[in-house]
């Protein structure tokens, strides 16, 4: 009897909220001056975590499971986790708001909007419109890169449950994968890799790699496994946020004992290489050099101390490190002799110890 009220209760709250998202699409579609700023509003209100008054308005605190949702990231649900299995269960509530969206393709954060509120209603929703897959399946890749950008500029995991969804319930089950177009697919798993490592699922590398859709240009890059580093490679190139640097670098080690292409295994080597020395292109933090080292070290093994030699002779061409340069060996020094007289102290103590006890 609990139940039935709690169902009548969410589904009046969500009719509540899809209805003034209708609103702000047709405000934004009639004012064509404030239509940037309104779409924009409506994709943050969009992405808004919701408050607890709120939750306990949607769901009975009684209920021992609530769906999903429950999956956002950071132990918190967003609107767009509600909304997106809303429109699954009823996809007619929706409608409106894609022929809205549809009319403001164009538009910036519309294609944001649509991958967060219909990216589980395209692949477990009936869609008979070839040309329409078409068009969704290009926008949902276009807007979910532009969406998970927004974490790794804050460094956050917002969007975590629409990352794994797109990874766990289409890229890995070829029946939803396979309703849009070879080319969407193949778009969404180059997507997948840049973010794989960033969302912490790189567990799942293996099965994703044997999942991947096949690519034209294979015979010149390689495999999946090669197209995979080729993009991570890349997207750490592109990467500024110290923290999501070291994140990134710090994951690589999930690749260890991939086989790739010459080419590629000296792409990702050139890669790492570039992190390990101060200054241009990259200017690294010694934070950053250090990881780098050690994940450059961890995957290709044979040759690393004539990399640290060679870099330090490249070390050469920027004397305005050399201060830091010798005070941080200085200090590294120093710590390891103090540790190691501890030991010592620690050791002799234990051993007088044991002495008197005899």
């Amino acid at each position: 009897m609990m139940q039935q009220p709690s169902a009548d209760r969410r589904s009046t709250y969500l009719d509540a909220l899809s209805l003034d998202i209708e609103r702000k699409l047709q405000k934004a579609l009639s004012s064509p001056g404030q239509r940037p700023d309104f779409l924009q509003q409506l994709f943050a209100d969009v992405a808004l975590e919701i408050e607890d008054r709120a939750l306990d308005i949607i769901f009975n605190k009684d209920e021992d499971q609530v769906n999903s949702a429950d999956d956002a990231t950071e132990n918190s649900i967003c609107f767009y986790d509600l909304l997106a299995d809303y429109y699954v269960g009823a996809p007619e509530k929706g409608k409106r708001i894609l022929d809205l969206i549809v009319q403001l393709w164009s538009q910036s954060f519309v294609s944001h909007i649509f991958a967060l509120l219909f990216h589980k209603w395209l692949f477990e929703v009936s869609i008979e419109n070839t040309e329409a897959l078409l068009r969704y399946g290009s926008a949902l890749v276009q807007g979910a890169t532009n969406i998970f950008w927004i974490d790794i500029q804050t460094n956050r995991r917002r969007f975590l449950s629409l990352f794994t969804y797109l990874l766990e319930e289409v890229a890995l089950v070829p029946d939803r994968s396979n309703k849009i177009s070879l080319q969407a697919r193949r778009d969404l798993c180059l997507l997948l890799s840049r973010f794989l490592f960033f969302y912490n699922l790189d567990e799942l590398l293996e099965i994703f790699l044997k999942n991947f859709p096949t690519f034209p240009n294979a015979f010149l890059v390689g495999g999946p496994a090669d197209i995979f580093v080729i993009e991570l490679t890349d997207q750490l190139q592109k990467l500024k946020v110290e923290p999501v640097v070291l994140h990134y670098i710090s994951r690589m080690s999930a690749l260890k004992g991939l086989e790739l292409r010459m080419t590629t295994s000296t792409r990702l080597k050139a890669c790492l290489y570039s992190f390990t020395s101060p200054g241009g292109p990259m200017y690294p933090t010694r934070a950053v050099r250090h990881a780098a080292w050690n994940t450059l070290n961890l995957l290709f093994p044979v040759g690393q101390y004539p990399r640290h030699v060679i870099s330090l002779f490249f070390r050469l061409l920027y004397p305005w490190y050399w201060p830091s340069s010798c005070w941080n060996f200085i200090m590294t020094c120093v710590r390891a002799v103090v540790h190691y007289i501890l030991k010592v102290l620690v050791s002799c103590w234990e051993n007088i110890r044991k002495s008197k006890r005899t």
